[in-house]
């Protein structure tokens, strides 16, 4: 029998299937567990006065981190088949807008407990309902109780991309600084 590799060093979505996770659901689950381990990894060392820039006009790294956390909880919400309170409302336009607290800590936990609950309302999802018609936005846009879950993932990856890229162009910028 050949020996597998530690669990660690694999990918969240080839260590097996989570506990309580549906089936059907364990591919969204994975990605957006794969989503905060990455983040986890990328702003352990990340330093604080980085968090706002914005290289090329692209978005900061502290943008991604409020849209992260923000957006899975409004895509989440629309899936429960609820509009968005005002405090999300809130959170939306205040995306992207420098603040000097919270600091890089506050916007990780923040993206870390939003995924938590996230995984706990997987678990607590019947498959059956899947197909079920959901509204998104004002617009009330039409997809399915599925196709927010996924797209929830989907984002959550994108943007994580975003932020691993932004993290390395200006990490990259300040080293070739401290060498000149």
């Amino acid at each position: 029998m050949q020996k597998l590799p530690n669990n660690s060093n694999l990918e969240v979505w080839l260590r097996g299937p989570l506990p309580e996770v549906p089936p059907l659901l364990q591919p969204v689950a994975h990605a957006l567990l794969q989503a905060r381990e990455e983040v986890n990894n990328v702003m352990n060392d990340f330093p604080e006065h980085l968090l706002w820039e914005r290289p090329a006009q692209v978005a900061s790294v502290g943008f991604h981190l409020q849209h992260l956390t923000g957006v899975l909880d409004r895509l989440f919400t629309y899936a429960r088949q609820k509009s968005l309170t005002e405090q999300q409302l809130t959170a939306l336009a205040g995306e992207g807008t420098a603040v000097p607290t919270p600091a890089i800590p506050d916007l990780v936990n923040a993206f870390n407990k939003q995924v938590d609950t996230a995984i706990t309302e997987l678990k607590a999802t019947d498959p059956q309902n899947l197909t079920d018609y959901r509204s998104v936005g004002r617009a009330q846009l039409p997809s399915t109780l599925l196709g927010l879950l996924v797209h929830a993932a989907e984002h959550t990856q994108r943007h994580v991309g975003q932020l691993l890229v932004t993290v390395r162009v200006l990490q990259s910028a300040a080293n070739n600084r401290k060498i000149d």
